[in-house]
């Protein structure tokens, strides 16, 4: 895979962080948090539309007067609107509450009221739409050590599926893919251990086996390509801390860096889509003069040119 470009979107606010991409209607729409700091208790979601990637505008911006919005995640439904999914963070209370919140467009301009999904303290991290259903795994935000499969027809009600406890370290962050009606999952692990976690399930998925990828990751987005490939693009920590674009094999779950993206300090929670036979890679970094938000384009070679 090669680099063709990388251009900067967005860096309005003071810190721009946590992004997603989508192509809805033959235009791009990104999303991310704007805030104070990575952390501060002001995030507001922005979206901008662009229609050919590099000219970029406001579409939205969605704010709470008493929560810290953070991580949206745009999908599209079936029947063909615009899904917002972002977290609701108040930490004003004690130890702080976090609920997960859906919204919907038929523009991405104007959004309807929010609806809370999933259960209150499990963070709804990222859904996929699969045969006419969302699923996503959410973290549990208060004990920690366990993740929670959620499944919705319509994603304004979520209903827990599974729950996969782990004895060690801190699940979180997650993306799932679809190999037909196989699910895969890519998870981040944090605390001992603290390397990602490659899950797979069969319909009902229920029951799911995981394997250590001995790598330690974050924000992780997972994408199989139209040749049957999985690429991820994660932020790594060895070294370097930067956002890479990688392949996993799903059968040794063997993750590989295929192309490290100019990115460093502060970066990452990618957004990732195959259009026209190029990966568009949105991201978030900090290796330049502020927190700001990227957009990345690869190309990507046939599968048989990558064997030897």
């Amino acid at each position: 895979m090669k680099l063709i470009d990388t251009v900067r979107i967005w860096d309005a606010a003071a810190h721009n962080a946590f992004s997603d991409l989508i192509r809805y209607r033959e235009r791009w729409l990104c999303a991310f948090r704007e805030g104070e700091t990575h952390l501060s208790a002001d995030g507001a979601l922005r979206i901008i539309v662009s229609e050919d990637g590099r000219h970029w505008s406001s579409l939205a911006r969605i704010a709470s007067p008493d929560a810290d919005l953070r991580d949206p995640k745009l999908s599209v439904t079936p029947d063909g609107q615009l899904m917002l999914l972002a977290a609701a963070c108040r930490y004003d209370l004690p130890g702080g509450t976090y609920r997960s919140l859906t919204w919907f467009s038929d523009d991405g301009r104007r959004w309807g009221e929010p609806h809370a999904v999933g259960d209150p303290d499990f963070w709804l991290w990222r859904v996929i739409w699969h045969q006419g259903s969302a699923y996503g795994f959410g973290y549990d935000c208060r004990e920690y050590g366990l993740v929670r499969l959620y499944g919705s027809d319509d994603g304004k009600r979520f209903a827990p599926i599974v729950d996969c406890p782990f004895g060690t370290g801190f699940p979180n962050e997650s993306s799932l893919a679809f190999a037909d009606d196989i699910a895969h999952c890519l998870l981040r692990r944090d605390g001992e251990p603290s390397t990602g976690l490659w899950g797979t399930s069969r319909p009902p998925y229920a029951t799911w086996a995981w394997q250590d990828i001995g790598v330690r990751i974050g924000g992780p987005q997972l994408l199989r390509l139209p040749d049957g490939r999985f690429v991820a693009a994660v932020r790594l920590h060895d070294g370097r801390i930067r956002t890479a674009l990688c392949s996993i094999d799903p059968a040794t779950a063997e993750l590989t860096e295929l192309l490290a993206l100019p990115s460093g300090g502060d970066t990452s929670y990618p957004g990732l889509v195959f259009h026209e036979d190029r990966l568009w890679i949105s991201y978030y970094s900090s290796h330049e003069e502020k927190t700001a938000i990227y957009l990345s384009r690869v190309e990507v070679g046939r599968r048989d040119a990558c064997r030897t």
